[in-house]
């Protein structure tokens, strides 16, 4: 990041004493913004550190140690194991960690995300409203897929948002690349950041790619599907290279769990013959689409194909991940830290992980001190000084 988010500096005072509280399944990406938080807080200077605004500022962890033990039924609760009263609390939460279990009449039960919601809400309900505000950090957005109803449906995005909004007490909400945004609707009074990574994984494609040009004439930002057009434009705008797109094209006649099954992905955009392509979506679940677009582009004579998504999910395994790579149609595959990674995938030759630790940990100080987040909102000026520091042109420059 740029130096002036290193250290940042504020004039306002906290809104209360920070805490976080880490549910089951994301001690790792809590720990590391705790350990980042800490360190900020150590060097920070200010005249007022020691008055009793600023008190509980500075403290060796702002983890709140919180237990969720169960019968032997399956059920459970959550017991916060310190007082929270007036406390600032940002709960991070993972709901797709399945690499999470638990005991159920002896047996050994995956959590689901069913699983990791009801343990959302027993942490909310254990603060008991004593918390001056209360922070959601859900990268992922549960039932995030289902945010419109195409018939007899449920709405079960907006019924979350609403239940925990309006029921339970949550303040605002954080949440990364979310499917549809305007599932927010369903909670105008209430704050919801949807956050973009773009600037992260730039910066990671040019830090793990070292002859990457990026220009028109040596790169293209594909989207593979028409819903993921907006986040796939102002990819390509801030790089300044063209946009392409394809085109789902479904069979409507029929219905195959749940979907409309894909005939054929169509194509639209300019020549992508020798040019590094990068794949832009908001996650992979089977990945099937992904490879069957990278497939279609090495057949238009695409270099090299690179595939950013903020949600790496492999919901059918490593292998045709695996396969794609050993026949030379994808070359790296970047997704962020928010969500749970396998053992397996960490130490694929394709992956890149992408770590978005410290960057929460500036919004999360930010918000503390009750301070705008709309630079840290707008990776544009970061992403044009990383993009000079590289010996690249701007967006600005190649207009």
């Amino acid at each position: 990041m740029s130096e002036a988010l290193t250290a940042p500096d504020f004039t306002t005072i906290p809104v209360g004493p920070l805490a976080l509280i880490a549910l089951p399944g994301c001690e790792e990406l809590a720990a590391k913004i705790d350990a980042y938080l800490k360190t900020w807080r150590e060097i920070r200077e200010s005249e007022h550190k020691t008055t009793i605004a600023f008190s509980g500022y500075q403290r060796d962890s702002y983890l709140v140690k919180a237990a969720f033990p169960r019968f032997g039924s399956g059920e459970a609760k959550c017991h916060i194991q310190q007082s929270v009263r007036g406390y600032d609390i940002f709960i991070v939460c993972d709901m797709f960690n399945y690499g999470m279990t638990y005991k159920m009449y002896g047996r050994d039960n995956m959590m689901s995300p069913d699983d990791h919601y009801a343990n959302l809400k027993r942490a909310i309900s254990a603060i008991g409203g004593k918390a001056r505000r209360i922070t959601v950090i859900m990268p992922m957005l549960y039932e995030g897929r289902q945010h419109r109803r195409l018939s007899r449906e449920s709405l079960d995005c907006a019924d979350m948002l609403r239940e925990l909004c309006l029921n339970y007490g949550a303040d605002n909400f954080i949440t990364f690349d979310a499917h549809d945004p305007r599932v927010q609707n369903a909670v105008p009074q209430s704050g919801f950041e949807n956050v973009q990574p773009v600037y992260q994984m730039i910066k990671a494609m040019c830090k793990n790619i070292t002859d990457l040009n990026i220009d028109r004439d040596h790169m293209m930002v594909i989207s593979p599907d028409e819903g993921g057009m907006g986040r796939c434009i102002y990819f390509s705008s801030v790089l300044g290279v063209d946009l392409g797109m394809f085109y789902k094209r479904r069979d409507y006649s029929v219905v195959i769990d749940g979907r409309n099954p894909i005939i054929a992905h169509e194509f639209l955009g300019d020549n992508v013959e020798g040019k590094d392509v990068i794949i832009v979506d908001d996650m992979i679940s089977s990945g099937d689409s992904m490879i069957e677009v990278a497939t279609k582009l090495k057949e238009l004579k695409a270099r090299r194909i690179f595939i950013c998504t903020c949600f790496g999910l492999f919901c059918n395994g490593l292998e045709s991940f695996d396969k794609a790579y050993e026949n030379g149609l994808i070359s790296k595959v970047f997704t962020t830290n928010l969500i749970y990674r396998t053992p397996e995938l960490k130490q694929r030759e394709w992956y890149v992980e992408v770590d978005l630790s410290k960057y929460i940990s500036y919004v999360i100080d930010t918000l503390n001190h009750d301070t705008s987040v709309s630079k840290l909102l707008d990776p544009k000026d970061r992403i044009n000084k990383l993009l000079v520091d590289k010996g690249f042109r701007t967006a600005e420059e190649v207009k």
